[in-house]
């Protein structure tokens, strides 16, 4: 043992450390995919498309583009998160160098794939937040899964009421 170079120690107990993080977060990423995914019965990819449309309508979302041919969907929603008392308050004390949170950007993105019978669909959500002088301050992905859990009901409750609407 004594003539092991520490640096060798060292390296393997990175390498360790390392392989242990991996696992963990790999497994995090399978469960995160677990409930951002669901099937509809329904083989209607269309349907599918514009319930989500009109969901994220309704959430206060923009369009942004849209393939049907590909199944893609990408929206937005900006939202004003500046707090005006914490705005005054750091002007106050850092003058013209202060900085804060002001505005925050969530980007939705959907992919859906046809099945023989059934349309799977992978929803994800990212928050971005912008301080006052513009620069990006923190970058995230919704990992709630309530969140996706409300999301894909209110668009499972959208493709059946257009189904049985005929539109």
């Amino acid at each position: 043992m004594r003539n092991i170079p520490v640096f060798m120690l060292a390296g393997l107990f990175t390498l360790v450390l390392l392989t242990g993080c991996t696992t963990a977060t790999i497994q995090t990423q399978l469960q995160m995919r677990e409930f951002q995914t669901r099937n509809f019965e329904t083989a209607d990819e269309k349907a599918v498309l514009k319930a989500l449309v009109n969901v994220l309508q309704d959430e206060g979302y923009t369009i942004k583009a849209a393939n049907t041919e590909l199944g893609l969907l990408s929206a937005t929603k900006e939202m004003d998160i500046e707090s005006t008392a914490n705005a005054f308050l750091l002007t106050l004390l850092a003058g013209s160098k202060a900085k804060w949170d002001k505005n925050s950007i969530v980007e939705a993105t959907a992919n859906v794939t046809g099945r023989s019978e059934t349309c799977r669909v992978r929803v994800t959500f990212q928050m971005k937040k912008f301080n006052n002088k513009g620069e990006v301050t923190d970058v995230r992905q919704f990992d709630d899964e309530k969140h996706y859990t409300d999301f894909f009901a209110k668009v499972h409750k959208g493709i059946f009421l257009d189904v049985d609407q005929g539109l």
